[in-house]
């Protein structure tokens, strides 16, 4: 160990496909109502892999496209003029007077925007983006006909999947018919239908890319990626499959461009529906609260944790008094099964929680110590986000070998100053990582300035004494940490044997 003074320590765009441009009209505020859960048509039945493609889709998009829709949008906005260039000019103060550009008066402007929605029921409810209606004082809905045209009204929002819904007064609607996309495959023939640069319906084809992608977009994710063309347009279109029933909602592309790459996002209809059946029957999207801060399973904490593989989602904290808490799950639980489902990873625990009604009991399969146990939680609502002592105490000082797996790394006690400027919570105890060398293995392990280290190798820290203690008696190349930062606490392994 050393003491030391602290120290301070290619190109990808997300696009979302509402396209915009500018037009004047009269405001109208959007609605909100409650209703009974929209009547769906639904084929669950998988699609038979052993189907030939045959030359056409023409039969599935004549059966879909009446189904899409196109959305125009309107929403006013406010914006100032910006100073004149000559308002400091003597000349011009002069002539126009002494206010003479001084002042920023508002005007407003109307902008008019452009997506493309779904009709899901026969009485006019519509899926689509939040993004494409967000804000928006009037709604236009155009069928696929392009002769009739609705006015519609929102029934709910979720920005946290990007999911809305609309409905227009109609009757014998043209509704799609909806699958389950726990079915879908990668490989699947998908085709995207649109209002793509505002250029009217259009049809492209594709396979499906990939399932479960998460690309920090919006809070919940669990993405059909696809390479048929989704350009600005076509947000809120539907992604069908080679039957024609509706497997997502396009939602977004990442481009470098502005445009297709290849690379497109749908929300599975799946989370789609559990959103629109919250917001239609509840008139907001109520979610499962757990209380658990959890992680992925990295190969090195699969070794540490004494895992068979890195699949489920490791517990690094449990808040106090919630479900979790409750139920009896600690920090180092691995959850590998939520009510009768397989947990692959952190990300899916999520989902499925949010997924799930508050006040539900769900049985919980978890590995603790190597060993599988079972425990019940009862869901509430999710509320509405080398070591070396420097400075306080005096602290030993240990000479690291190339095979230390904490060389390089300075703490400090946390004291009032440090709580203040890093927003350290009161009850947070550890030590506080002063300085982390960019070239050791803890830095390459994701240890940064500012963490806190709660435990090593499942022992608790309290001072920056106890962490150069239990630092002195580490043996082997790896150490086991937990380490509380932005808001909470995670497990990260430090190898030596990864030192650059």
């Amino acid at each position: 160990m050393k003491s030391s003074t602290p120290k301070s320590l290619g190109l990808v765009f997300l696009f979302t496909l509402a396209l915009g441009a500018l037009f004047v009209d009269v405001r109208s505020g959007p609605q909100l109502f409650a209703a009974s859960a929209p009547k769906l048509k639904s084929d669950p039945a998988p699609l038979s892999h052993e189907a030939r493609p045959g030359l056409t889709f023409s039969p599935v998009i004549k059966k879909v496209s009446p189904s899409v829709v196109n959305i125009y949008t309107t929403k006013t906005v406010k914006e100032n003029f910006r100073r004149s260039p000559f308002s400091e000019d003597p000349f011009f103060r002069d002539f126009f007077g002494m206010p003479f550009g001084e002042r920023q008066i508002p005007r407003e402007h109307r902008e008019r925007a452009l997506g493309s929605g779904v009709i899901v029921s026969e009485d006019g409810y519509i899926l689509t983006n939040n993004h494409v209606v967000e804000g928006a004082d009037e709604i236009k809905v155009a069928l696929a006909d392009d002769k009739t045209t609705y006015s519609a009204k929102v029934i709910g929002t979720d920005p946290q999947t990007d999911v809305a819904v609309i409905k227009v007064e109609g009757k014998n609607l043209p509704a799609i018919t909806v699958t389950d996309s726990d079915l879908v495959s990668v490989g699947d023939v998908v085709l995207a239908i649109g209002n793509p640069f505002g250029l009217g319906q259009t049809v492209t084809m594709g396979i499906v890319s990939a399932k479960g992608r998460a690309q920090g977009i919006v809070d919940y994710e669990d993405f059909i990626q696809t390479d048929a063309a989704i350009n600005p347009g076509n947000s809120g279109g539907a992604l069908v499959d080679a039957s024609g029933r509706l497997i997502g909602i396009n939602t977004a592309i990442l481009s470098r461009s502005g445009g297709n790459q290849g690379i497109g996002f749908a929300v599975p209809i799946n989370l789609v529906r559990y959103v629109m059946d919250r917001l239609v029957t509840d008139g907001k999207v109520t979610r499962g609260y757990l209380g658990v801060m959890i992680q992925p399973v990295t190969p090195e904490l699969a070794r540490e944790f004494k895992l068979a593989d890195n699949s489920g989602a490791l517990v690094g904290e449990v808040t106090s008094d919630s479900p979790a808490d409750k139920a009896g799950l600690k920090e180092g639980d691995v959850v590998t099964e939520f009510n009768g489902k397989k947990v692959t990873d952190s990300r899916q625990l999520r989902l499925m929680v949010s997924q799930t009604a508050p006040g539900t009991k769900a049985p919980l399969r978890l590995i603790r110590d190597g060993k599988p146990q079972t425990v019940e939680v009862k869901l509430a609502e999710l509320p509405s986000g080398g070591l070396a002592k420097n400075g306080g105490r005096s602290g030993g000082l240990r000479r690291g070998s190339e095979a230390d797996p904490l060389d390089g790394v300075t703490v400090e006690d946390l004291d009032s100053r440090a709580r203040r400027q890093i927003n350290i919570p009161n009850n947070v105890r550890g030590a506080l990582v002063a300085e982390v060398d960019p070239n050791s293995p803890s830095a390459e392990a994701g240890l940064r300035t500012g963490d806190v280290i709660l435990e090593i190798n499942r022992q608790p820290v309290g001072s920056a004494d106890e962490a150069v203690r239990l630092s002195d008696k580490l043996k082997g190349e790896r150490v086991l940490l937990r380490v509380w930062s932005n808001g909470g606490s995670r497990f990260v392994v430090v190898s030596a044997a990864k030192r650059p």
